[in-house]
């Protein structure tokens, strides 16, 4: 079944980040993942792994929901640099890409455009660092009013063509559960081009027990498939956070 790892982000937000990944660890899973890097003490994040001996599998690029934005494109190049060497200072492999929003005054092709353009240079750096881009298409019925990218076909259509071996597709199955369902039929036919997983329970965003996906069957459809990345717990727990995650846990047992 499919292995684990824990949005720190989402858990534990009292606690210091360092003190997330201990818990983690403590619960048995082999992994973590988080946001934005600028705001976190890197050397405090990487002593914390270091200790609870788990590894870092995600993290965002910064600057975040940028591939959209009009200008110059070395921001974003240099944004790709400076997010290389925190990945390579905390061991990450995988970087995940947000779009933007929509322009009101532009059509889709013209923003798909520039979407493309931008991401094709970024592959280009992560390609030069061993790093894998995840592109996210996000829902906009709940959560993210307004955002660009929101269907698997698009973000396929769009990673088919930047064509490169540092650009996948992060297929978040709550967000994509929300916007178009047929979660097991789309993550079968693109597993391909799927470099990580999320997961919540929909509605809610909440425990992956009790809403309307069946995880056990979308966690042995992923299996099935032969993929051996990662799938990311990234839900806010309505339960005690421990029990929470290990119901979680439970499922690919």
């Amino acid at each position: 079944m499919p292995k684990l790892s824990v949005c720190i982000e989402m858990f534990w937000r009292d606690l210091p980040y360092e003190e997330r990944i201990a818990r983690v660890a403590r619960l048995g899973f082999p992994a973590f993942e988080f946001w934005g890097w600028r705001n976190k003490d890197l050397d405090k994040i990487k002593a914390a792994m270091e200790g609870a001996g788990i590894s870092l599998v995600a993290m965002s690029f910064e600057p975040s929901a940028s591939l959209i934005k009009r200008g110059p494109m070395e921001p974003l190049l240099q944004g790709m640099r400076d997010t290389a060497a925190a990945a390579a200072r905390l061991g990450c492999r995988t970087v995940i890409v947000t779009v933007g929003n929509t322009y009101d005054d532009e059509s889709y092709e013209i923003s798909r455009r520039r979407v493309v353009r931008n991401l094709r240079a970024i592959s280009g750096v992560a390609e030069e660092h061993g790093l894998t881009l995840v592109l996210e298409p996000l829902n906009t019925l709940v959560d993210h009013h307004g955002y660009w990218l929101t269907t698997m076909p698009q973000a396929v259509d769009i990673v088919t063509e930047v064509d490169s071996p540092a650009c996948k597709i992060l297929m978040d199955l709550y967000h994509q559960q929300i916007t178009e369902g047929n979660l097991i039929a789309n993550l079968s036919q693109y597993i391909d081009l799927i470099g990580h997983f999320h997961t919540a329970g929909v509605p809610g965003r909440h425990e992956l027990v009790g809403g309307e996906q069946d995880y056990r069957a979308i966690f042995a459809a992923i299996d099935a498939t032969g993929y051996a990345g990662y799938v990311g717990l990234e839900y806010r727990p309505t339960m005690d956070t421990e029990a929470s995650l290990k119901q979680a846990l439970s499922l690919v047992g």
